[in-house]
């Protein structure tokens, strides 16, 4: 009955708003998947589960615009704006300029905050040292020989930290992976190995 009105419903609406329509409800979803993703998983040890386990530390890698949070948030918001400047009769145009910025403000204001909850989190007592010998998984790649940065997510003094690290492995390391912490770089980043022999 359900299924059926939905589908009656949907057959109503122009394809341009059913666009719309998808994102929203799409995006929507996997916006409450993280949410409850976040509160099972954010007090759980990295080593076993999701690499989106704690979304506060999310701040992507430095000038990192592309991460997950950010294209769900950002399409949620696309597709709910495009709703409801289709319901207030804006033209097609305007409305997919209005969803466009929507959106990304969205993501430029994420940034901030996550930004902002880093530096907080960064002020306290954590020691980095104590991060050696860790085994953590990554959140975004690791490029190889320490041609550049990537993130790991790991447990340090009790609580899950989202850290910058490198590698001197000669490939890189793919997210999702588990890595072993064996030093700390210029007293911030963490230098990691896949081998965790």
């Amino acid at each position: 009955m359900i299924l059926s009105d939905f589908s009656t419903w949907w057959q109503t609406k122009p394809a341009f708003e059913q666009i719309f329509w998808a994102f929203a409800l799409l995006f929507s979803l996997f916006f409450l998947l993280q949410l409850v993703m976040s509160f099972i998983g954010g007090d759980s040890d990295v080593s076993g589960g999701d690499a989106d386990h704690y979304v506060g530390d999310d701040d992507g890698t430095g000038h990192q615009f592309f991460t997950i949070k950010n294209l769900v948030a950002f399409f949620t918001i696309f597709g709910w704006t495009g709703v409801a400047a289709i319901q207030g009769g804006m033209s097609k145009g305007v409305t997919i300029g209005m969803a466009v910025l929507a959106g990304s403000l969205m993501v430029v204001m994420m940034m901030i905050l996550f930004r902002s909850m880093n530096k907080l989190k960064q002020s306290g007592t954590l020691q980095m040292k104590n991060a050696v010998g860790i085994i953590g998984e990554t959140y975004l790649f690791i490029p190889p020989a320490r041609e550049g940065f990537g993130k790991v997510h790991l447990k340090v003094q009790g609580s899950l930290h989202e850290l910058q690290a490198i590698t001197d492995d000669t490939e890189k390391i793919a997210t999702g992976k588990l890595v072993k912490v064996v030093d700390v770089v210029n007293d911030n980043v963490l230098l990691v190995t896949a081998n965790l022999s």
